[in-house]
């Protein structure tokens, strides 16, 4: 089994600038940044390193002390569960508010976690935010060290005194996770529920209010030996009912980890049947070349049998057509009902996804598709195929040398994927063909 490696949670009452530290520490945009406090909701991980050591870094939403309502209490739930698995705590405050009484209602809270804590002053952009630095001596957390997480200064010195905190790393794990699963779908299909359930925990806010997450929230997994990444995304919703700025911003957030991730699972509510927005989120996995299993949850709510899966089936396959590869399972979130199909499943479509065929086999294959149906003539010649390679996994990529690449139509693509799909498999994934001519042939 591998270490653990150590957690760093950055804590602080709502809009102090965590998720801005986060992202400058993880040196990508994965959270949320909105001068609206409270929009971090979930608890945002990512791996981070400096110098030489490796660590997990962790964003949560804003500290307060009267949760104002369920959705609130959730959030410092979050915030409490964070605390208690932190290594190192990251005190944040506020320059330009100075210190405030949340901040020491904060401060005594942590003192109890007994956990090593570095107070950082967030938001010193001007020479005299520094004298505010100073109000956060009688927390009796130590020398504060004054930070702008906008403009990168101080971090190096954070992270620094985190570094000296961290105790020397393992050795690097080999068996790293490879498999990246953005969970996707409308607001309120249950993706964070999904995840809750596998994990047993409270990971992720679950809400009956639909677009609870916001950021786009990473969590490794590690089910029989295999590690896994799964991401619980934003809810998409139809572009005319994108109501804000922090909801645009979800939206594209949720789009781009489909493109980082090597699966997308998308879920359909098992009660409001497959709707026309499903189809366009399942469009924007196929068109990001990823692999896809579609999950038809909370079955619990309607008569689950043979017939009512086969109907859903159907309709499944009459709305999305071009996603005829895609597995297909029925599961319940709320009581656990198909979830041993998931991993297995995962499994298989990932090794789809990543299979790679010698260039004899393709091209033994290549012969007998063309034999069996010959393309259509082009401007009255023949199309001839010279041969065919594989130039990259996930997703198979496949490139063929003809004499008239142009004269490739749709049908003909689509008739040697069908035919590639039944000799060799590719459950699960697209396949991508390309047509090129030889060199020196003339098109």
């Amino acid at each position: 089994m591998p270490e653990r490696k150590p957690t760093v949670v950055i804590v602080g009452r709502p809009n102090v600038g965590k998720s801005t530290l986060y992202n400058r520490i993880v040196h990508r945009r994965d959270a949320i940044v909105n001068h609206t406090a409270g929009v971090t909701r979930d608890r945002q991980e990512a791996k981070a390193h400096w110098r030489d050591k490796s660590f997990i870094i962790a964003d949560t939403g804003g500290y307060e002390t009267v949760p104002a309502d369920d959705l609130t209490a959730q959030i410092q739930l979050q915030l409490n569960q964070a605390i208690k698995k932190a290594d190192i705590i990251i005190f944040l405050g506020d320059a330009k508010e100075g210190l405030t009484l949340l901040d020491s209602q904060m401060a005594s809270l942590l003192r109890k976690a007994d956990k090593p804590i570095i107070l950082a002053i967030n938001k010193v952009d001007a020479p005299q935010h520094y004298n505010r630095v100073y109000d956060f001596y009688p927390l009796g957390l130590g020398d504060p060290i004054p930070i702008s997480a906008e403009h990168n200064i101080g971090v190096s010195e954070l992270l620094d005194r985190v570094e000296r905190l961290l105790a020397p790393n393992a050795p690097e794990d080999e068996s790293e996770p490879t498999m990246r699963i953005a969970v996707i779908g409308r607001p309120n299909v249950g993706k964070s529920s999904l995840i809750n359930r596998l994990l047993g925990e409270e990971r992720v806010i679950v809400h009956q209010v639909p677009g609870t997450t916001r950021d786009a929230v990473d969590t490794i997994l590690e089910i029989k030996g295999s590690k896994y990444v799964l991401t619980d995304t934003a809810g998409i919703r139809k572009k005319g009912r994108v109501s804000d700025k922090v909801d645009r911003v979800s939206m594209l957030m949720a789009l781009k980890r489909i493109k980082r991730s090597d699966i997308g699972l998308l879920l359909l509510g098992a009660e409001e049947g497959v709707t026309e927005q499903d189809a366009r989120i399942a469009s924007y996995v196929q068109e990001a070349g990823r692999a896809i299993i579609i999950g038809v949850n909370k079955c619990d709510l309607i008569e689950d049998n043979d017939y009512n899966r086969a109907l859903f089936n159907r309709r499944i396959r009459e709305k999305m057509p071009y996603l005829d590869y895609a597995s297909i399972f029925f599961l319940s979130t709320k009581t656990g009902q198909g979830l041993n199909r998931l991993f297995p499943l995962l499994k298989q479509v990932f090794k789809e996804y990543s299979k790679e065929l010698p260039t004899p086999k393709l091209n033994d294959f290549l012969q007998e598709a063309v034999q069996r149906h010959t393309p259509p003539l082009y401007r009255q010649k023949p199309i001839k195929f010279y041969y065919i390679t594989q130039i990259m996994t996930r997703p198979p990529s496949f490139l063929c040398f003809v004499n008239y690449p142009q004269g490739i139509q749709a049908p003909y693509q689509r008739y040697l994927q069908n035919q590639l799909r039944e000799a060799h498999g590719f459950r699960g994934t697209p396949i991508r063909l390309l047509f090129r001519a030889r060199k020196g042939d003339k098109t």
